[in-house]
């Protein structure tokens, strides 16, 4: 190993050519479980989850569908910086709330160069949103289809198209139940998407039972069923009302308000417990 005299030769060096370079970028899971609006009044609406893709207009993948996501500026911008900026240019949505969710490092997740990705998860009630989306841009409705251990169907769809994936799982770690994804089915999703939007669900699963994330996909008011559907969609099963309870017991809190007009006899109007 060269033994350098100085700090300044040092960097010399370390800033030289002969030092391989990658590509860093952000990508964003912007997920949201929201109404879908029933024709009959006297139904109780039901949730779906959603996520947001873009459909790329340049190679590579030109005219497939990915997450919204671009290049780190190096020289001026955090990773975090860039994961807002990037919301900004692919989709025009702001003032979201944003987390790291995983970095993906594949040789082969990128056919220009060596590109890394920090992956962010967002969320949001896309009901009230009043931002207008960019034209490339579209809400998916989610269907996860978990009936084999060792693989999931997911389907996405909107109303002009529906996307078929499966992504085969393999066990990694028996102590902490972590995963391998690998898409085995998938032409119209670009890059690893179809991974990133695996584990950016399953993180969600895990961290609404310990966290309070999951308020920033409901709007201020709310009732308990409202709730209980956003829990149980991303979840993807039936929650007993018992477990339910437990799990938000500490997290909201009565209001006087009601809620009416829905068909049925009003509903008492929760909110958001916060804790200092």
């Amino acid at each position: 190993m060269k033994e350098y005299q100085s700090e300044q030769e040092f960097l010399k060096d370390y800033n030289s050519d002969e030092f391989e370079k990658l590509s860093m970028t952000t990508d964003i899971l912007l997920v949201s479980v929201s109404s879908k609006k029933q024709s009959n009044y006297r139904k109780t609406s039901k949730k779906m989850m959603s996520i947001l893709l873009v459909k790329r207009t340049n190679y590579p993948y030109k005219d497939m569908w990915c997450l919204p996501g671009g290049f780190l500026d190096v020289r001026n911008e955090s990773l975090d910086e860039c994961a807002k900026r990037v919301l900004k240019n692919e989709t025009n949505l702001s003032n979201i709330y944003l987390e790291q969710l995983y970095t993906f490092s594949d040789l082969n997740r990128d056919p220009r160069m060596r590109v890394v990705s920090t992956s962010y998860i967002a969320l949001v009630d896309k009901n009230r949103l009043k931002e207008n989306l960019n034209e490339n841009v579209s809400w998916f409705d989610v269907i996860l289809l978990e009936e084999d251990k060792e693989k999931v169907d997911i389907v996405l769809a909107n109303e002009e198209e529906t996307i078929s994936i499966t992504i085969k799982k393999t066990l990694k770690e028996k102590t902490t139940d972590r995963y391998k994804y690998q898409a085995i089915k998938n032409e119209k999703i670009a890059f690893d998407h179809p991974v990133v939007i695996l584990s950016g669900i399953e993180r969600l699963k895990n961290k609404i039972n310990y966290t309070d994330i999951v308020f920033n996909m409901m709007p201020e008011y709310f009732t308990l069923g409202e709730l209980q559907q956003v829990y149980e969609v991303i979840q993807n099963k039936k929650l007993l009302d018992p477990a339910f309870r437990r799990i938000i017991a500490n997290k909201v809190e009565k209001t006087e308000k009601v809620q009416t007009g829905e068909g049925h006899r009003p509903s008492a109007l929760f909110k958001y417990k916060h804790h200092d």
